[in-house]
């Protein structure tokens, strides 16, 4: 016997659905240019030569957890505007991405200057943050059978 699908989405899934999609799509747009070694980029965060030096000295480990935290939680931006149950464990290996990242940020190497004056200090607990909130918001719809 075949399951029912319930019939429309709640309008409120598109909304946090589209916003969070485009808030991981510049977390991807900030990796792949990080990466890249975009002088002109990295150049808007102070001097780019400091910035690779930071970013190369990074333990792998940090590496690793940038890019699980953000290709999988632009993977469960995607598969909650799908309504598939699979965002829940993508948001959560996200955390565990931003974890090791950030933890490699704490324990590592001097951060330069332009990422620790200011509000810049502040980035990622906002990242940490909406992190869990994606996180909560999927497992909350997932609970409530939005998510299949």
């Amino acid at each position: 016997m075949q399951q029912a699908v319930s019939a429309r989405a709640p309008a409120h899934l598109w909304i946090v659905g589209i916003l969070s999609l485009v808030w991981n799509c510049f977390g991807a747009y900030d990796y792949t240019m990080s990466h890249m070694r975009n002088m002109d980029y990295l150049a808007k965060m102070g001097d780019p030569n400091v910035m690779l030096a930071y970013m190369d000295s990074m333990p792998m480990y940090a590496k690793f957890g940038w890019g699980l935290g953000v290709w999988f939680a632009l993977l469960g931006s995607v598969l909650l505007l799908m309504r598939s149950r699979y965002a829940v464990h993508a948001f959560g290996l996200s955390i565990v991405g931003m974890l090791l990242s950030f933890g490699g940020q704490y324990l590592g190497p001097t951060a330069p200057a332009a990422m620790t004056q200011g509000m810049a200090k502040y980035v990622p607990l906002f990242i940490i943050v909406l992190g869990l909130a994606q996180l909560w918001y999927a497992w909350r719809e997932r609970g409530e059978g939005v998510l299949r």
